[in-house]
């Protein structure tokens, strides 16, 4: 009676596990199955940091073909979606010093606004105007300048930035 009380058991869980929504993160997508081909130009620079938008909007590129669903084009042609924004704010503060005054540790901050819309017909499928991302790194006393330690965290976040960009609007975290 016990050996045949275990599958059963076995298969009940695994019944209540996926019917309660569990997936792994990365891997799936609340959008519509019709999209496919998401039309996608770099995003705009609203900020004083030159270049930022540049990086990050590569990092977004590799972030949504990873998924191994989207192809991504500059052009509206034979596209799906459209996804756009625009860079509003990105803000490097020092939060951690050492013994000499040099800051060791810093808090980025990135705010962005970005839509996803439907192609020809234009409704939006996901719009935040206020999307931040921060996220603290620590340096050692390698970078020459404070532009210099701006461009290395600039390079250091944009991965994570677009990675939690996606997700917010592929899985609705």
């Amino acid at each position: 009676m016990r050996r045949a009380a275990a599958p059963i058991a076995a298969a009940a869980a695994l019944v209540v596990t996926v019917s309660c929504g569990y997936t792994l993160v990365g891997k799936t997508s609340n959008l519509p199955p019709t999209i496919r081909v998401i039309r996608f130009e770099t995003l705009a620079n609203q900020t004083q940091r030159v270049g930022v938008e540049q990086r990050l909007s590569h990092e977004i590129v590799k972030e949504l073909t990873s998924r191994g669903r989207f192809t991504i084009q500059a052009r509206a042609e034979g596209a799906n979606a459209e996804l756009s924004g625009t860079v509003t704010g990105f803000d490097l503060y020092a939060i951690a010093f050492n013994q000499q005054g040099v800051a060791t540790e810093y808090q980025i901050q990135i705010s962005a606004k970005v839509t996803l819309k439907t192609l020809p017909d234009e409704k939006i499928l996901w719009d935040n105007p206020g999307y931040t991302f921060r996220d603290n790194y620590s340096f050692g006393t390698t970078a020459a300048s404070y532009v210099d330690r701006e461009n290395e965290v600039i390079d250091k976040v944009s991965e994570k930035f677009a990675a939690s960009l996606v997700s917010t609007i592929l899985e609705g975290f």
